[in-house]
């Protein structure tokens, strides 16, 4: 302890810049022992070493505050060495944020120019630059830009009328997209930088013209574009809406053909044949899939002997040209069905399957409305026909309201009265005899359901009228062998035996089985059996015919046999309800109870609101307990 105070005092530290408040206190201690011990001894140097102790004490007070004032000032200073540091830091960081702004910047403007550049090289639009207006029309049409924008309206209204997969080419004026913002020490605009990079780089077809007064007092317009060869249009009556009709509905067919046919053969049957016919062999060859399908809608639109089979041949030629064309494949299907063969639909909605990868895959749940009525996955059906309706606002097309389609799907289902409610939020177009046919047959199998023969007669009978159409007949031919059995029912057995035999020498599942039924009926059951038997060598995918045999079987007392059929009818269409809400009817009056539980669970998967489906469940369920 002496040790460390005499070192403190003496001044062993070459230069102390600080001493502590520990090492003062122990210095006047120090000093007041020896005071003491002096003052036994000798009083003068008492005197005198009190006045030395007195003098040091004073010293080392003032020292003790100068070391407070100096701790004090370097605690000053240390903080405004902290604040400097921090402020160079803030300074740094500061520069590393504005560094990095700049660079944001400079990568944002690098991608805007990419995505420019790519836009570019991948555009195909269809642009219309403004008319030249000859000085003796200017009175009437001062602005070339009037005649492009009337062009461009021309084109839009085909263009959103249009519901073709063909690729929808992209339409706008010259001068629509000229955005107001300088690119720096250019004086360039964007839209102007755009117009330059797709002049060079894209594939864009530009069309111009002019409009002008003809000697004799007529208004000429005369449309030219990259690709089209100029063709003027000439109106007496100086009616410049009719002219722009005119050359917008040749300008759409020359710059994309597949969907101008496409366009053509919802109602203009003749034209679309005529179109695709004359423009096929020049057209670029990603068109004429396009060209195909158009041709073969417009074939089957238009109707009559063979139609279907030359239709079958263009849609088999389309996805030829185009493996992934799943129109062409639906189309395929849809011709395949309606010719009667109906096991040739199965196959060709597996192999759409592989082409699609599966399913969900490429492929959407529309292009196998076919495919699933065929294996009646109803409810499948159903949902893609609402889906394909919402995204184009529910157009029909010249086989029928695709609202009437799923009505039809809602009351296989046993939906009555999301059926009925759906029927009666369709407007029908009394002059489309597709849209007749369609409404009648759901109609009158509506009645069916809720067990009004008498109604569900006369709608066969509305339905029938149509059929005589071959518009109708062609694309909906099976149909009519539906009301075989209520003419029966209601005492028209000629009127049965007529709607069987409508459909000559086609074949079709429904009609086997339906005569099976009907024979059945008048008490020939080997007669029935036999057009069973026929129906399932038919189509052995299909489900329906095991069902009609398998249900006959269960009316007639043979529950074994009506059992195997039902279990066919269910391995064949797992998604039908009927074959299993009829197993489980077999089940349960065979004892089976547990079983037919199990049968109308999984029915119900697929028939939620069949009433009648409820009521067996309900029924077996208090038999079980």
């Amino acid at each position: 302890m002496a040790e460390g105070l005499v070192g403190g005092v003496l001044g062993d530290d070459e230069k102390p810049e600080l001493q502590s408040a520990e090492t003062l206190a122990g210095a006047e201690a120090f000093a007041a022992a020896v005071a003491a011990i002096a003052s036994r001894q000798d009083p003068e140097v008492a005197r005198k070493t009190a006045q030395f102790l007195d003098h040091q004490s004073r010293l080392l007070e003032t020292q003790r505050q100068h070391l407070q004032d100096e701790h004090a000032a370097r605690l000053h200073l240390l903080r405004g060495q902290a604040r400097e540091v921090d402020i160079r830091r803030f300074g740094l960081r500061l520069r590393v944020a504005f560094q990095v702004f700049i660079a944001l910047i400079a990568t944002a403007i690098g991608l805007g120019v990419a995505i420019m550049i790519r836009d570019a090289v991948t555009s195909r639009s269809v642009v219309i630059d403004p008319f030249e207006i000859a000085p003796n029309v200017a009175a009437e049409v001062p602005s070339g830009k009037i005649v492009a924008a009337g062009l461009l309206d021309v084109l839009t209204r085909i263009q959103a009328a249009n519901r073709s997969s063909a690729e929808h080419r992209a339409l706008s004026n010259a001068w629509t997209n000229d955005i107001a913002i300088q690119v720096p020490e250019t004086g360039i605009s964007i839209g102007q930088l755009e117009v330059v990079l797709k002049t060079r780089f894209g594939h864009d077809q530009h069309i111009d013209g002019d409009l002008v007064r003809t000697e004799k007092g007529a208004l000429a317009l005369t449309v030219r574009g990259t690709g089209i060869l100029p063709k003027s249009f000439t109106d007496e009556g100086r009616n410049l809406d009719k002219l722009l009709t005119e050359a917008g509905e040749y300008v759409y067919g020359q710059s994309q053909p597949g969907l101008w046919a496409a366009y053509l053969g919802y109602e203009r049957f003749d034209e679309a044949i005529r179109f695709a016919q004359g423009v096929y062999a020049s057209a670029d060859p990603g068109e004429r899939p396009y060209l195909l399908n158009a041709w073969a809608n417009a074939l089957t639109g238009k109707g009559g002997e063979g139609a279907m089979r030359e239709a079958l041949t263009l849609w088999r030629e389309s996805v030829r040209l185009k493996p992934d064309y799943w129109t062409g494949y639906a189309n395929i299907m849809f011709a395949l069905a309606t010719l009667g063969d109906e096991e040739g639909v199965v196959h060709a909605g597996e192999d759409m399957l592989k082409a699609a990868g599966g399913r969900p895959g490429r492929a959407t749940g529309n292009f196998y409305q076919t495919y699933d009525q065929m294996t009646w996955d109803l409810a499948l059906a159903r949902a893609a026909s609402i889906a394909d309706m919402e995204s184009h606002s529910g157009i029909g097309t010249v086989f029928g309201a695709e609202n009437l389609f799923a009505a039809l799907m809602e009351v296989q289902m046993h939906d009555l009265e999301s059926a009925a409610l759906r029927l009666k939020t369709t407007t029908v177009d009394e002059k489309n005899l597709a849209d007749v046919a369609a409404a009648a047959q759901d109609r009158a199998m509506l009645a069916e359901e809720a067990a009004d023969l008498k109604a569900a007669a006369k709608e066969w009978d509305t339905f029938a009228a149509a059929y005589a159409d071959p518009a109708v007949s062609t694309s909906n031919t099976q149909y009519i062998c539906y009301a075989a059995l209520t003419y029966e029912k209601t005492g028209q057995p000629a009127k049965a035996d007529a709607a069987l035999n409508a459909v000559g020498k086609l074949t079709f599942v429904d009609c086997y089985r339906f005569r099976g039924d009907l024979l059945d009926s008048r008490g020939d059951w080997a007669g029935a059996q036999e057009w069973y038997a026929k129906a399932v060598k038919l189509a052995p995918s299909v489900p329906s015919g095991y069902y009609s045999w398998g249900i006959a079987l269960a009316r007639r007392g043979d529950l074994d046999g009506a059992a195997v059929k039902l279990k066919d009818a269910n391995l064949k269409g797992p998604h039908w309800a009927d074959p299993l809400k009829a197993w489980g009817d077999v089940l349960a009056r065979q004892g089976h109870l547990r079983e037919a539980l199990a049968k109308y669970d999984q029915a119900l998967k697929y028939a939620p609101n069949w009433a009648a489906l409820k009521a067996a469940r309900d029924a077996a369920a208090k038999q079980k307990s």
